[in-house]
């Protein structure tokens, strides 16, 4: 290996890393808010690309359909919780009209703009409002009623939302895979690599997806308010934070991400109805590398894993999957002898 094979493995390395950074991000957020290890945020990366996809094809996507009937599941938790609590008709007509507002509205929007061939852009921003709502009813409908839960128990909560997830995508979008056109189709050349404008783009967006996620916890109330319920959920509720809102909200911004994620890698990849599991798998390698509890080393460890695949698919194409996922096992065996476990009160 020379060089120059060198540096076009490490930018693709870099390029798909940047990538992981943000799976990653996202999980340590929701294991540091909710306590839930969130297998399915992969789905949230096909479920994105693939909306777009489709989209593109001037047909209404399966999950203007998938998003209607969860919003109806939680209109009918709504209902029921509040008959159940003796809440009178006013209030529990409120509750379904927040429900469902935005998820039928967007719905009926995207029915409207589908077939009407939206600039590549407008079509982006369109996915983004679709998939997003998918955070908050998911937390609803699975696990808000489990938030005191053990975290053994929310894990395997999340393997069965995986597998109803990957599904339930088989069937909204089909066994067809998708790849969506580039943002952006210039081409650079720095020496030996040659930058392709979608790959600036993935790095500028991750770059600045990271920033804001940063400002909006050191400055905004929302942001501090989720941060201390991940440092003390006991502490947080004393003092008047909603341990419920600050889930649907982490959960929004975990789906926010996992969409905005699989526009960035739909151009350089066919994405498939379950391909959103590895490329998640490898976010959560990231997170586990960072103890799923600091977002500095999320984002070191997912460019590590992003390298370690990049130059094991070099070396050993056939055994690039067990060269990422082996690397966790010596990161939890060091952390287990430097953290010896204690039992959970």
């Amino acid at each position: 290996m020379d060089f120059n094979i060198a540096s076009i493995l490490a930018l693709d390395g870099l390029t798909n890393g940047a990538i992981y950074a943000l799976l990653a991000l996202a999980t340590v957020l929701l294991f540091a808010v909710t306590r839930v290890i969130f297998i399915p945020q992969g789905e949230f990366v096909a479920f994105g690309a693939l909306t777009l996809a489709l989209l593109q094809t001037g047909k209404v996507p399966g999950t203007v359909w998938f998003l209607l009937i969860l919003a109806g599941a939680a209109a009918v938790s709504d209902v029921w919780n509040g008959v159940r609590h003796g809440h009178g008709g006013a209030r529990i007509a409120k509750a379904v009209l927040r429900t469902l507002a935005y998820p039928v509205a967007v719905s009926l929007f995207a029915i409207w703009a589908a077939p009407r061939g939206l600039p590549l852009l407008a079509q982006a921003a369109l996915t983004l409002a679709l998939v997003t709502p998918f955070g908050t009813l998911i937390y609803r409908l699975a696990y808000e009623s489990l938030a005191d839960a053990t975290v053994l128990v929310l894990l395997i909560v999340s393997v069965g939302v995986h597998f109803a997830l990957v599904g339930l995508g088989l069937y909204f979008f089909g066994a067809e895979g998708f790849r969506n056109p580039s943002f952006w189709d210039e081409r650079f050349t720095v020496g030996p690599l040659s930058l392709t404008g979608q790959t600036l783009i993935i790095f500028c967006a991750s770059v600045a997806l990271i920033v804001m996620l940063r400002l909006f916890f050191d400055r905004t109330l929302y942001g501090k308010a989720l941060l201390a319920t991940a440092v003390n959920r006991l502490g947080a509720r004393l003092m008047g934070i909603s341990s419920v809102t600050a889930g649907r909200l982490s959960f929004t911004m975990a789906a926010f991400i996992g969409a905005l994620s699989g526009l960035l890698i739909g151009p350089t990849t066919t994405v498939f109805y379950d391909s959103g599991f590895l490329i998640g798998l490898k976010g959560f390698v990231a997170a586990v590398f960072a103890g799923l509890s600091s977002y500095p080393l999320a984002l070191v460890g997912a460019l590590g894993v992003g390298l370690l695949e990049s130059f094991g698919s070099f070396w050993a194409s056939a055994f690039k999957e067990v060269i990422v996922f082996g690397s966790i096992l010596p990161v939890l065996m060091w952390r287990s002898l430097r953290d010896p476990h204690t039992e959970e009160h």
